[in-house]
């Protein structure tokens, strides 16, 4: 294989965050309106609040984790230096199946959508047609997929929004509950906590994305943008999803309406505002999927990318860097190849597999926080430094802890089989864990990853190193 760049570094803050929301899909929150409305009995806002409430204490997380270990990884990285490398694998291993499969339930939805629109086609032309699309443009350039994403976001948030300002006009004429502001859509006689806790994790689906930027880290022009980068795409993209199911609630109290439940996205662009505005609503979350299929697809084969460099995935595919596009080209085709695979699983199965990846992660960033900080520099000295640094990303671990058990059986299942093939693999990579994961590094491959970065206008505080595991 021929000799590996680097990443380039040109990316700024909105374009990080503008691809942290691209990947969290805004319009998502339609699409799975009808089974989390179901599940918590008509309190949808609810289940959004919950999780994001822990997806903010998460995102501090990540924010202070990212600026001690600026490289692309996310929890995989987090996780190998300041704990263990082997678990740090297994962490990683078991990410892998949410950031793998994203793109290729953006590929899924695409397919529905088009088959909606065109039901004489044979869907693999659908699968195939957008996978060639979505990774011809990943690869060519990551400047060029951030200002697509843009273009794509904009006009998805444009129709979220028109749809909570007709959404008020139909609300005011009778239509819904015929109430404009009320609590009702956040508690009410009949709804639990349990059910708004599983209802939490389904919704969990929505935000993932948020962690996701981190994978930009070695493209971003310096990594202080980084933790401000992280807070703002959570906290934005959980206004969209709250005040969007703050309204479709208000206006559809129940699925009683819906002939379709498991995707009522159609069919509340179509009670809504009528087939005009279906028409765009429709446009606009197709805009939505494509700008997260680009976002997703982007971010997956940086952390594959990683891993390469690590040497626990084979270097010279998984580690190299076109050196004119500066893109991780190999890992870019490996996932759209995965993305063809949207021919043949359902939406349901593929999603309950994703929250299993994204919480385990979740849980171990929030834990690494406290592993770096509070034990290998000991920097809890203090009641502000013991807050920052254990209680609160304690209470982002506990917090998603809960939403793990609460998931589905098929998430735990198919999650658990994932992982064992993981120790199965970690267990011959190191000829039945008789070597080290650190055996495998190669600290320049590491070095030469990306670009240097350019200089800030103030120059950070510096973070204490980590030990050498």
């Amino acid at each position: 294989m021929a000799a590996s760049g680097s990443l380039k570094r040109n990316l700024g803050l909105w374009s990080i965050v503008g691809l942290g929301l691209g990947y969290m899909t805004p319009t998502v929150v339609f699409d799975t309106f009808g089974i989390v409305s179901d599940e918590t009995n008509g309190a949808v806002p609810s289940a959004y609040l919950i999780a994001l409430i822990v997806m903010v204490f998460t995102a501090f997380s990540y924010g202070r984790m990212v600026k001690v270990f600026p490289t692309a990884g996310s929890a995989y990285t987090y996780t190998r230096e300041t704990m263990s490398p082997g678990l740090g694998f297994l962490v990683g291993w078991t990410s892998l199946m949410d950031y793998l499969l994203l793109p290729m339930v953006n590929c899924l939805i695409a397919r529905l959508y088009m088959e909606s629109l065109v039901p004489d086609a044979p869907p693999w032309v659908w699968v195939v047609l957008y996978t060639v699309i979505m990774t011809a443009i990943v690869a060519v350039s990551m400047r060029g997929t951030a200002n697509l994403n843009g273009v794509l976001l904009v006009f998805a948030v444009t129709m979220v929004t028109l749809f909570c300002i007709v959404a008020v006009v139909n609300l005011t004429n009778g239509d819904g509950s015929g109430i404009v502001f009320s609590a009702e859509p956040f508690m009410h006689e009949g709804v639990h906590m349990s059910a708004l806790l599983t209802g939490a994790t389904v919704v969990c689906f929505s935000f993932i994305g948020f962690d996701a930027v981190t994978m930009y880290t070695n493209e971003a022009k310096h990594v202080n943008l980084m933790p401000k980068a992280i807070l703002l795409t959570v906290l934005a993209g959980g206004a969209i999803f709250l005040v969007a199911s703050y309204f479709a609630q208000q206006l559809f109290p129940d699925n009683s309406q819906f002939n379709v439940v498991d995707d009522p996205l159609p069919e509340i662009g179509l009670l809504t505002g009528g087939p005009v505005f279906m028409g765009f609503f429709l446009a606009a979350a197709f805009a939505a999927t494509v700008a997260s299929g680009l976002a997703s697809h982007a971010s997956v084969s940086r952390m594959l990318l990683v891993m390469g460099r690590n040497g626990v995935l084979p270097r010279k595919a998984f580690g190299y860097i076109h050196p004119k596009a500066h893109t991780p080209m190999f890992n870019i085709i490996l996932v759209g190849a995965v993305c063809l695979l949207a021919m043949s699983f359902s939406l349901e199965f593929i999603s309950a597999l994703i929250n299993f990846g994204a919480l385990i992660a979740f849980t171990f960033v929030n834990l690494t926080v406290i592993a770096h900080f509070a034990f290998r520099t000991r920097q809890v000295v203090d009641v502000k430094s013991a807050f920052n640094y254990v209680v609160l990303p304690a209470i982002g671990a506990i917090l998603t802890g809960i939403l793990w058990v609460s998931l589905h059986e098929t998430a735990l299942i198919g999650g658990v089989v994932w992982l064992a093939i993981g120790v199965i693999y970690l267990a011959v990579l190191t000829r039945g864990f008789k070597r080290t994961v650190r055996s495998f590094d190669d600290p320049e491959a590491d070095a030469e990853m990306s670009e240097p970065e350019a200089k800030p206008e103030a120059e950070p505080e510096p973070e204490a190193k980590p030990e050498s595991v």
